[in-house]
């Protein structure tokens, strides 16, 4: 396994830029973290639990990044407001957010509680929302910047996670309202949706979801789960240059998994397709870890 991370961009790519990463001590938002410190950037992590963030930063910083990190609640405003604060009398700018912070959890429509369905808003939605607004107001208003929000593929329902889904879609239309409200002081806002990606979020479910979440590849048409440097690949090259004419954009990394269509039969890839160069797994993450979940998967 390699040392470093194996990214397929430039190095140097993001050198003397300050990147925000919410959620950022775990899965898809610490590979991110570690991708866009790997190219150069100084990555603030943003999270709940500082362990995680403290854990994550320091193995940045072994492999030779530059990282650092705030605990803060993205629903409190108040919080937030004065983590940007914060961040922009260190570093003095922000040049681009990743907003990666979210959760929900698994319950049929009926038995979701109204403080459920709102703790779910407030963190896959208005959470979102809180950070983008202030980095544009304490920066990016007068700097640039670029946006990524990360939602899910909810893209013809989310069956058990209501909430979510909804939370998601309501992001989705943030981003196409912020890419043209904020267009003019040269900000882009684009999101990237995961379909089923191996990632530790699938960890938090309880037990008794393990044997679905192990079937879930069989549903999606490349016959595999993501991984997270293929998501976090996505979220830097709409951070990166090469995407300056995307705004108001919203890229799934789901192996077409939305598309399956009753009366379609889903062949599984042979083995010889699955390790085809171009769809066979991407692994650049050194530090990636298998979810216990997957762990006893072929």
């Amino acid at each position: 396994m390699s040392e470093h991370y194996r990214s397929i961009f430039a190095p140097g790519l993001f050198k003397g830029k300050v990147v925000v990463v919410t959620g950022g001590g775990s899965g898809i938002g610490r590979c991110a973290a570690h991708e866009l410190a790997a190219l150069g950037a100084h990555v603030v992590l943003i999270g709940r639990k500082l362990e995680k963030l403290h854990d994550t930063a320091g193995e940045i910083v072994t492999d030779g990044g530059l990282a650092s990190f705030h605990a803060c609640d993205i629903r409190d405003e108040e919080t937030v407001k004065t983590t940007v604060r914060a961040m922009v009398a260190v570093h003095g700018r922000i040049d681009a957010l990743v907003n990666n912070a979210g959760g929900q959890f698994i319950a049929p429509l009926e038995t979701i509680s109204g403080k459920g369905w709102s703790a779910v808003m407030d963190t896959n939605l208005t959470g979102g929302f809180l950070m983008a607004r202030e980095c544009y107001l304490q920066s990016m208003q007068q700097h640039g910047g670029a946006i990524v929000n990360i939602v899910a593929d909810m893209w013809g329902s989310m069956p058990n996670m209501a909430h979510s889904g909804a939370a998601r879609a309501g992001m989705v239309s943030f981003t196409e309202t912020a890419a043209v409200e904020w267009a003019h002081a040269g900000v882009r806002v684009n999101a990237v949706a995961p379909g089923y990606i191996a990632s530790s979020g699938m960890d938090h479910y309880p037990p008794e979801a393990g044997p679905m979440l192990r079937e879930m590849r069989k549903t999606v048409p490349l016959g595999r789960f993501g991984t997270e440097a293929e998501t976090s690949s996505a979220i830097v090259f709409l951070l990166s240059p090469a995407a300056s004419f995307i705004s108001g954009d919203v890229l799934r990394v789901d192996g077409a998994r939305p598309q399956v269509r009753m009366g379609w039969p889903m062949r599984a890839p042979s083995e010889e397709a699955r390790q085809r160069d171009a769809v066979k797994p991407f692994d650049g993450f050194h530090r990636a870890r298998v979810p216990k979940v997957f762990q006893d998967l072929g």
